[in-house]
C-alpha cells in the first residue's frame, strides 16, 4: 500500500502499537542519556527551596515556545508582565492565549493527581488552551496546510466514532505495562495524537502539554518544568518532516530518535537553567544582606525569585509583610539596585532584571549576574 492521499481523510491509520521494533540500539542509547538528563534535573529541582519559583518561571517560557510552534507570537517578558500585573483582560490577543497555554499545563497537572491521562484530560486542556468548550470532532473538513504555499499535506481522520475509537487505542498504549521505555511511549503517543487530531483546533499545543504530563505521570519528573518546546521550536522544520515520515513511511526510527534527543536537550537546557537560578539567588541574598541587613530575609529573597515582576500585593498575599512594610522593603530592594521600578497603570510594578535577564536571555550556566551590573533596555522601561 503507498502513501496515504494527503488531501483524503487517513480514516486507515493503523491503530497501535506500531508493528515495528522500536528500540534499536541507537534509540536505546539515546533514551539512556536522555533518562540520565531527567534524573539530573529532578536533582536540580531541589536546589531551590519553593518550587513556585519553577511552577511560574519555566512553564512561561514553555508556552511562550509552544505557542510559537501553532504561529501564536507572544514573547517571555509580555507574558511574565501581564502574570506579575495580575490582569491579563489588558494584553494582546497572542498574549492571552499563550497565557491560556500556561493555565491548562498547570490544570493538566492537578487533574493526574486525581486520576490518570485519558480522553478527558486532553478535552480539558484543549479547552483551557482555547478558552472555549471542546469536544472530539463531529464534523469533516479540518485540514494541514504547508503555511507558505496553502498546498494541504495531511488530512486527519473523520468521524466521531472513528475518532473516539482511535482515542480509545491511544488510552490503551498509554498504559499499556508493557517494558517499553517510556520515552519510545511518549514519542509514539505524540505521533499518535496528532495524526488523529482529534479537535478542530489546539491539538499541537495539547499534544506538547500531554508529553509532560505523561512524563510526570511516569515519574521522569516531579514537576512539568521541562523546556521541551523550545527544542522543537528551533527545529520545527525537521519536527513537521519526521512526523510526516511516519505518515507516509513508517518511519518510527528516526521519529522516535528526535523526541528522545528534543527531550535530553530539554533536560540539560532546565537543569542549567534552575542552576542558574539558585546561583543568581544566592548572590541576591548576599548583596541584600551587605547592603540592607535589616530587611533580609528567606521569604523575601524567595519571593522576588518567583516571578520577574513582583507588586506590593505579592508579598503581603505571602505573608511577608503588611503592605506599607512591604512597599518599603521593595524600595529598599531599588535604592541596591536589585530591583527597577515601573508605573503599570495605578500600580507599580518591581522588575528584578537580573531573574529577567536570565530567564529570556541566552546565556549559558553561569549567566547570572551581580545585581548591580544588570541593566534594563530603555524600551523595556518604556512600555
Amino acid at each position: 500500500m503507498g502513501p496515504p492521499d494527503p488531501t483524503q481523510p487517513y480514516n486507515d491509520l493503523p491503530r497501535l502499537p506500531p508493528g515495528t521494533d522500536l528500540e534499536s540500539k541507537a534509540v536505546l542509547k539515546r533514551c539512556i542519556g536522555a533518562r540520565a538528563a531527567l534524573a539530573e534535573l529532578k536533582q536540580a529541582g531541589t536546589l531551590l527551596p519553593n518550587q513556585a519559583m519553577l511552577i511560574n518561571t519555566i512553564p512561561v517560557l514553555e508556552a511562550q515556545a509552544s505557542s510559537e510552534i501553532e504561529n501564536v507570537v507572544t514573547t517571555s517578558d509580555r507574558l511574565f508582565r501581564a502574570i506579575g500585573q495580575g490582569d491579563s483582560t489588558a494584553v494582546d490577543p497572542a498574549t492571552k492565549e499563550a497565557l491560556r497555554y500556561g493555565s491548562a499545563l498547570r490544570r493538566g497537572f492537578l487533574a493526574i493527581a486525581r486520576r490518570p491521562l485519558s480522553t478527558v484530560t486532553a478535552t480539558e486542556i484543549c479547552a483551557e488552551i482555547k478558552g472555549v468548550e471542546m469536544e472530539v470532532r463531529r464534523v469533516p473538513g479540518t485540514q494541514l496546510r504547508n503555511d507558505k504555499t496553502g498546498e494541504v499535506v495531511y488530512t486527519p481522520p473523520v468521524g466521531a466514532d472513528l475518532l473516539r475509537d482511535l482515542m480509545a487505542n491511544w488510552e490503551v498504549f498509554m498504559h499499556d505495562p508493557s517494558d517499553l521505555d517510556p520515552l519510545v511511549r511518549m514519542a509514539v503517543l505524540h505521533y499518535q495524537f496528532e495524526a488523529i487530531h482529534p479537535f478542530t483546533d489546539g491539538n499541537g499545543r495539547t499534544g506538547r502539554i500531554l508529553n509532560l504530563l505523561f512524563l510526570v505521570a511516569e515519574g521522569l519528573l516531579e514537576l512539568p518544568v521541562l523546556y521541551l518546546s523550545a527544542a522543537i521550536n528551533r527545529t520545527r522544520e525537521t519536527y513537521y518532516r519526521l512526523l510526516a515520515g511516519v505518515t507516509r513511511a513508517g518511519e518510527w526510527a528516526e521519529w522516535v530518535l528526535y523526541m528522545v534527543g528534543a527531550v535530553e536537550e530539554a533536560a540539560l537546557w532546565t537543569t542549567a537553567k534552575i542552576r542558574d537560578i539558585h546561583a543568581q539567588m544566592e548572590l541576591a541574598s548576599e548583596h541584600i544582606r551587605l547592603h540592607r541587613p535589616g530587611i533580609h530575609s528567606r521569604e523575601l529573597v524567595e519571593q522576588i525569585f518567583i516571578q520577574p515582576y513582583c507588586r506590593i500585593a505579592n508579598l503581603v498575599e505571602a505573608g511577608v509583610a503588611r503592605r506599607q512594610t512591604a512597599s518599603n522593603y521593595l524600595n529598599a530592594l531599588t535604592e541596591i539596585g536589585v530591583l527597577v521600578p515601573k508605573k503599570v497603570g495605578r500600580e507599580k510594578l518591581f522588575i528584578h532584571p537580573a531573574l529577567l535577564e536570565l530567564l529570556i536571555g541566552t546565556g549559558g550556566a553561569s549567566a547570572y549576574r551581580p545585581p548591580l551590573t544588570v541593566k534594563l533596555p530603555s524600551d523595556l522601561l518604556a512600555r
